[in-house]
């Protein structure tokens, strides 16, 4: 399958999915912890694919073998009873210019696409930011709270998001109800910088109480249109206000701090909303300052997770976090392709490579950018070339789909929510690995193979499979 998945194509694999469960020989006595026992797996372990001759396609299903030879070089060494961090799920940013972009789609063709994208029985995802006001992505400059200083908000209203942007949110809630949102702002309204203007520039303290106030007004006006927000970052990227070329707020560390503690967090508790906050929502790079923010005092009785953006530095710095505060959740929030990029349709292993890093360092969920854009990569209103997961052309509404779009196909389908990553081992050169076992009972491999072909076997104690791994492919491996 080269094109884009249909319903068919998709509920096919549902179904395969759904057979691979059942497909158990003979029943399993399981550890308290869930694994199978002298590691003795039961049935078929069936395979899909995406490279450059298939999309997600189903491949001839594995048997498991009895095996006491020494491990092989390319082997993947799998330990299900070594558990770590519970998955919230996928998604992709649900920006003004994203439902701008989808509103502007024929219905039944928009119905199609989020049944692909959002339909439990199909790619699931479940997480998704939005925007508080405008970002760099929306077709205008807009706050909710625009004009002269208004302290106590009289002028505040969400009308902006009534037009397009509830109704695509909530078409979006009625394909998937499980459907998480985190919430992030890119500026004040201008009256609450120093600068008096949404784009760049620095929060004002004497302005926190009122932007406390303007975040419940936000939450609680978008519960009483039927969209209720499950978390909110206090800023998107805290540490630049690029240039003043969009909206953008530098929040030093201590303000971020003083925010939560002294404004936001005792707000959000009198109010009786169950509202994460989580911190950052920035680049690998400010580690130490997640660190530093997380030591402040009473900070994590309000705010006790991370959001990261994969922009500049490693993924396993988020490790460093983990590994002083384990109960402090992670969330991957950003990161998409460019698309002016001559692999933008194809770069899937980029990806894969991406989210498996992502997904070894902790993160409950990983989130993209932009969910739709058009050719262009418009609507924007900022100075970056950003794609979108899919490409809706303004003109002819023909939708296009990104490396990234199909990468996200061979995790987000497989890895259902709360499900748990297990150790996986290997010293193979550019082949990468993630490992999950779901509450079901089912454990899916993902392996991303960056270089040429190759054989490659898996070991569960003393059995295994061997396969073959095209070249810069990504397969997702399912078996009870």
């Amino acid at each position: 399958m080269s094109g884009p998945y249909t319903r068919r194509d998709f509920l096919t694999v549902s179904a395969l999915s759904a057979a691979a469960l059942a497909s158990t020989s003979e029943p399993q006595q399981r550890s308290a912890k869930g694994s199978v026992k002298g590691n003795a797996p039961a049935g078929d372990v069936c395979v899909w694919v995406t490279d450059d001759n298939h999309r997600l396609s189903r491949l001839s299903p594995l048997t498991w073998q009895h095996v006491t030879r020494p491990v092989l070089s390319d082997a993947v060494i799998l330990n299900p009873d070594k558990q770590f961090q519970e998955i919230l799920g996928f998604g992709a940013a649900l920006t003004d210019a994203a439902c701008y972009t989808l509103h502007r789609l024929p219905p039944a063709a928009r119905d199609e696409l989020f049944h692909t994208l959002f339909h439990p029985a199909q790619m699931s995802f479940n997480v998704c930011r939005i925007c508080m006001g405008a970002s760099d992505y929306s077709a205008g400059l807009y706050s909710y709270d625009d004009g002269d200083a208004d302290p106590e908000l009289k002028r505040f209203s969400i009308d902006h998001d009534r037009t397009y942007i509830l109704p695509i949110i909530r078409e979006v809630r009625q394909m998937n109800p499980d459907l998480f949102l985190l919430a992030s702002p890119w500026s004040p309204p201008g009256w609450m910088k120093a600068n008096g203007s949404m784009l760049g520039g620095s929060m004002r303290r004497q302005h926190m109480p009122s932007y406390a106030h303007y975040f419940l007004k936000f939450l609680e006006s978008y519960r009483a249109e039927g969209v209720p927000v499950q978390a909110v970052t206090i800023q998107n990227e805290v540490d630049t206000d690029q240039d003043g070329r969009m909206p953008a707020c530098i929040w030093p560390q201590e303000y971020e701090a003083d925010f939560v503690t002294r404004h936001l967090g005792p707000l959000l508790q009198r109010s009786g909303l169950k509202t994460k906050i989580c911190l950052i929502d920035h680049n690998y790079n400010l580690w130490g300052r997640a660190l530093a923010e997380l030591e402040a005092p009473g900070v994590r009785q309000y705010a006790n997770a991370i959001a990261w953006h994969g922009y500049i530095g490693e993924p396993e710095w988020m490790d460093r976090v983990h590994k002083a505060y384990p109960d402090v959740d992670m969330f991957w929030t950003e990161g998409g392709p460019d698309y002016t990029d001559p692999n933008y349709a194809t770069d899937w292993v980029h990806w894969s490579k991406t989210f498996t890093a992502i997904l070894r360092n902790c993160c409950r969920s990983i989130t993209s950018w932009n969910l739709a854009l058009d050719e262009r990569g418009r609507p924007n209103i900022g100075p970056f070339n950003c794609g979108g997961l899919v490409t809706i052309h303004s003109e002819t509404k023909a939708i296009t789909y990104s490396g990234q779009f199909h990468a996200f196909a061979q995790y987000s389908r497989f890895i259902p929510k709360s499900s748990r990553r297990f150790d996986s081992q290997s010293t193979a050169k550019d082949l990468y690995h993630v490992a999950f076992r779901s509450p079901a009972g089912q454990n899916a491999l993902i392996l991303t193979n960056r270089g040429p072909s190759r054989n490659c076997q898996l070991r569960l104690g003393e059995q295994a499979v061997t396969l073959e791994l095209s070249q810069k492919s990504v397969t997702t491996l399912l078996w009870t």
